[in-house]
C-alpha cells in the first residue's frame, strides 16, 4: 500500500516560517499564524500517532511545528514589549523617541 501524505503537513510548515517572519509586524500576525499552525499541526499528528505506517511526510509537519512554537515565542514577546511600550510611554512618547533616533542618525 502506497503511503498518503499527511493532510495539513505542508500548511504547517509554511505557517510555521510565516510565524517567524509575522513577528515584525508588532507580533500581532506571528501569534496568530503560529496558533493556528500548533493547531493544525495537533490534528495531524493525532492522525500520524493513530496509523503511523500510513503516512510519510512527519518531518515536515514536525519541523513545521518547531517553527510555529518558535515564531509564536518570539511573536508573543515582542508583542508583550510592544503593549509595555505603548503603556509607558504612549503613542505620542514613541512617536518622539523615533524622531530623535531618526534625527540622531541623519534620516530625514
Amino acid at each position: 500500500m502506497e503511503k498518503q501524505k499527511l493532510p495539513n503537513a505542508n500548511a504547517v510548515l509554511i505557517l510555521g516560517i510565516l510565524s517567524i517572519l509575522g513577528c515584525c509586524c508588532y507580533g500581532i500576525l506571528g501569534v496568530i499564524l503560529g496558533a493556528v499552525a500548533l493547531v493544525l499541526a495537533k490534528k495531524d499528528m493525532e492522525l500520524y500517532r493513530a496509523q503511523p505506517e500510513l503516512y510519510s511526510n512527519y518531518s515536515n509537519l514536525n519541523t513545521g511545528r518547531i517553527l510555529a512554537i518558535v515564531g509564536l515565542s518570539i511573536s508573543a514577546i515582542y508583542l508583550i514589549i510592544a503593549i509595555a511600550m505603548i503603556a509607558i510611554y504612549g503613542m505620542d512618547g514613541l512617536q518622539e523617541i523615533q524622531m530623535d533616533a531618526m534625527r540622531q542618525y541623519g534620516v530625514q
